[in-house]
């Protein structure tokens, strides 16, 4: 009794040990985080953890700009719907306002670019160039077109 007891035990010990390395390895990061989107581009990037490490510290380092930045560009669209609503309901523009609101927002428009151009070159360049080629690739199709801006 004591022998089958222990193999039964020995056998549950093992199971689900292999049970958590098997998700702790196979773990899923949630793509619209930080870590997930590091996590992913290590993997499709076939990135050294020296690699990874640096490039993570680019991205946190980066992170509060961008997010002071994302701030501001919800601020603008919550002001331009504000001024749609007031020239809905009123049949009234400020243009003069307005004016200043689009310089405003190019302006912001512009720091948004030049701040992920410096985040996307700083990763690249720690980067081989196979590794560079293919993260510029991905990079490329995944930006929308840049024109002049409609509002």
């Amino acid at each position: 009794m004591t022998r089958g007891t222990l193999v039964l035990l020995l056998g549950l010990v093992v199971g689900v040990a292999s049970h958590v390395v098997y998700f702790n390895v196979h773990r899923q990061y949630d793509p619209d985080s930080l870590d997930g989107q590091l996590a992913w581009m290590k993997s499709e990037l076939h990135l050294s953890n020296a690699q990874f490490a640096r490039i993570k510290e680019l991205h946190e380092a980066s992170s509060p700009r961008l997010r002071a930045l994302a701030a501001q560009v919800a601020q603008m669209q919550a002001e331009f719907a504000a001024f749609e609503n007031t020239r809905r309901t009123s049949d009234r523009v400020d243009f003069i306002e307005f004016a200043q609101f689009v310089e405003v927002r190019r302006n912001i428009d512009r720091e948004c670019l030049d701040s992920t151009r410096k985040l996307v070159l700083a990763a690249a360049s720690e980067m081989n160039p196979s590794q560079r080629e293919h993260y510029f690739g991905i990079v490329a199709a995944a930006t929308p077109p840049t024109g002049p801006s409609t509002n």
